[in-house]
């Protein structure tokens, strides 16, 4: 079998592309490899948004280069000047594609190392191959984005927002569940506008008319029995109309449309947000945070917010963490700007000084950290409900609905040592950290009674 090996860096959109790439490869009988000597060719997906991600992709397609010397890259960096700037700083890699490009990088395979025929090309699985753990997987519903922002180049390197049918979404979804996935984290570039290119055109679920629209995907993906998680969420006024789905609960007590909302907000001085020429700047993110908390309690918020923009004014960063300590975020993440080549931000006037941007940066975390802490302390004494990842001697170690896998904190159970991988339990916190939760695992006679004491 011809051998092939990969890399793959950057969000999980990427993660996504490559998962689609490494299943053509194992369809057509190529054999996935772990290291380079081993490999007769290495394909490396990069990321291309910010100087550490370029800096990361390229060293990688030069150690790639270095251990093995036939290599083809893919990904967000390679869409750079059409793909020129891979090839001027390592021109001996044999092709470069864009993202979301498993058409061009199997040709590029097909080219440099031709396929062989395989007796065993019906053993792989509907859903394809995934790099996450057996129990979670991304569900990409959309590629590209509408949106300019003055700091992002990433519609120059993904294109428009093109959305997927739903009812091949849902498809890919129901595989996903067959093969023991246990939580879906929905993924694109703009999850809010699912469907807005394709008019909410209306497609076929099972024999049933369903559009294809955000609102009708998160039902029918919370009927599936699977933990449903979203991520990349605008504050439109369209999502407050799924808030009471999260708040909603099933006959077994089990939340399925998991109260989390990834929202990423960015900044909160309008003159700043405009220069951001971000979506959604106009509306009114404190009121619409009370409303939907006001619909379901227990919804966690996690955002991104960038600090040091050009123009930014110390009043203008007061006004940012001012936000913070009213809109209680429960997870939060900062970055100091960093140019991007090719983003419209870097003609804007007014550069922060580098120490500025830094000493901001760690001003907002310490702030934030206070906040979530707060936050997490509530929780002690409630019964949650916890989804295993790992069983490590007698802890078992585990994430809530507040908790998305590699980004927010974890649920640390004590008493979890028969627990499996995998499987959906309801413990009891004892104690909260900075960003983690202590939890006791309960039998069910113990939760039932936990739980009639906390209803009155």
């Amino acid at each position: 079998m011809p051998r092939v090996g990969f890399v793959s860096l950057g969000c999980p959109k990427a993660l996504v592309d490559s998962e689609q790439v490494l299943t053509r490869l194992n369809s057509e009988g190529y054999k996935t490899v772990s290291d380079y000597a081993a490999a007769d060719l290495v394909i490396v997906n990069t990321c291309g948004f910010i100087d550490e991600a370029i800096d990361e992709s390229l060293e990688a397609i030069g150690e790639a280069l270095a251990e093995n010397g036939r290599v083809i890259v893919t990904g967000c960096l390679g869409a750079r000047e059409a793909g020129d700037y891979v090839r001027q700083r390592h021109p001996r890699v044999l092709a470069v594609t864009g993202p979301h490009a498993a058409e061009e990088v199997m040709a590029a395979v097909h080219r440099y190392l031709p396929r062989v025929h395989s007796p065993f090309v019906d053993l792989i699985p509907d859903h394809g191959v995934k790099l996450t753990p057996s129990h979670y997987a991304y569900l990409k519903i959309s590629e590209g984005c509408n949106h300019r922002c003055s700091f992002c180049i990433i519609p120059s390197m993904r294109g428009d927002l093109v959305s997927r049918p739903i009812g091949e979404v849902l498809r890919e979804a129901e595989s996903l569940v067959k093969a023991g996935v246990r939580e879906l984290l929905v993924i694109s570039q703009d999850t809010s506008a699912y469907g807005v290119d394709r008019r909410y055109r209306t497609d076929f679920v099972g024999g049933r008319p369903v559009r294809t629209r955000l609102g009708e995907l998160a039902r029918e993906l919370a009927a599936l029995g699977a933990w449903v998680r979203l991520h990349y969420v605008y504050p439109y006024p369209s999502i407050d109309a799924i808030l009471p789905l999260m708040a909603e609960t099933t006959l077994d007590g089990q939340k399925r449309l998991l109260p989390y909302l990834d929202v990423p907000f960015q900044h909160a001085s309008p003159r700043i947000l405009k220069l951001m020429k971000r979506p959604a700047s106009g509306e009114k993110n404190i009121e619409r945070i009370q409303a939907w908390r006001s619909i379901c309690p227990d919804l966690t918020l996690r955002s991104t917010f960038i600090v040091g923009f050009p123009g930014e004014t110390e009043a203008e960063f007061e006004e940012l963490l001012a936000f913070l300590r009213t809109a209680r975020l429960d997870r939060v993440g900062c970055f100091a700007y960093s140019p991007v080549e090719g983003a419209a931000a870097n003609d804007l006037p007014g550069a922060v000084p580098d120490a500025v941007k830094e000493e901001r940066r760690e001003r907002l975390m310490a702030v934030q950290a206070q906040i979530s802490e707060a936050r997490l302390r509530e929780r002690i004494g409630r019964t949650i409900e916890v989804i295993v990842d790992d069983v490590q001697d007698n802890i078992a170690v585990a994430r809530s609905w507040a908790d998305a896998p590699e980004i927010d904190g974890l649920v640390h159970i004590q008493n979890g040592a028969d627990l499996r991988v995998g499987q959906i339990l309801r413990v009891r916190v004892v104690e909260a950290t900075e960003h983690d939760l202590i939890a006791l695992r309960l039998d069910d006679e113990v939760i039932r009674r936990n739980d009639r004491q906390e209803d009155t």
